[in-house]
């Protein structure tokens, strides 16, 4: 069996969850933790079997696949390093992908370096739908996110759409909420075709992601009801649920989905 090395860039809910997966995968044998709070990554540290913690510019040469797990500034620091080190990189911070000159150097150099970049579709369902109807015409994509008020930073006694637009700015002006809206862009036809609508709704208890779309193929409805993370409740679990999936889908030679 050939093992993996596992970069990881940031130890929060996400990274942790990712890294708690990997410990317990046979063909991962290392797993290589930064944050740049360093007691993060210690503390992680310590729950793992197969955990060290080590500076970015220090494992970057040695780890096979490298997950960010950290923010979109993270993104831009440190994304072009690793393709240019050659290695497969995992992005939860898809929003930074809106940077049109980023994603095209990002792009060209994987090509070159032959190597992949993952997007996991985190909090929303329905991409693989998406990504499959993108091989012919798609008309129209529309995401509804709807969480509570305090989630959005706002305090509200009755329902409010807080944005109605494309998902270009959308993720501008919400962008620690919604990389949902990037990945389905991405996936499907666009920033400034996919149309976002953000509600703040104070009855609802937890986040929730409606995706319609219409084309060729016919029509999708796709909806997701997300309870939160256990260890960070301003995160949804399927986001962590998603990024395990997309590790698991980058080491496994058998490849399911659009």
């Amino acid at each position: 069996m050939d093992y993996v090395t596992l970069g990881i860039i940031g130890c929060g809910a996400i990274g942790s969850d990712v890294a708690m997966a990997a410990d317990n995968m046979e063909e991962i044998d290392r797993i290589y933790l930064y944050d740049i709070k360093e007691e993060k990554a210690e503390e992680l540290a310590g729950k793992l079997k197969k955990g060290a913690v080590k500076n970015f510019y220090d494992f970057v040469g040695d780890a096979d696949i490298i997950f960010e797990a950290a923010s979109q500034e993270a993104v831009r620091q440190y994304a072009e390093k690793v393709i240019e080190a050659g290695k497969d990189l995992i992005i939860m911070s898809i929003g930074s992908l809106l940077d049109s000159n980023l994603l095209e150097r990002l792009k060209s150099k994987a090509m070159e370096k032959k190597c992949k970049i993952y997007l996991p579709s985190g909090a929303v369902c329905g991409i693989d739908g998406i990504k499959a109807a993108k091989a012919d015409v798609v008309d129209e994509v529309t995401l509804v996110t709807t969480k509570s008020p305090a989630s959005l930073g706002k305090q509200l006694e009755k329902r409010t759409i807080l944005f109605d637009g494309v998902a270009r700015d959308a993720v501008k002006k919400f962008p620690k909420n919604i990389n949902v809206a990037a990945c389905l862009s991405l996936a499907g036809i666009g920033f400034d075709k996919t149309k976002v609508k953000i509600v703040a709704d104070p009855v609802v208890k937890y986040n929730s992601h409606k995706v319609l779309a219409h084309g060729k193929f016919g029509r999708l409805r796709a909806e997701v009801e997300n309870l939160p993370n256990p260890n960070n409740p301003r995160s949804s679990y399927l986001a962590s649920l998603s990024a395990i999936a997309t590790l698991r889908r980058a080491i496994d030679p058998i490849q399911i989905g659009a």
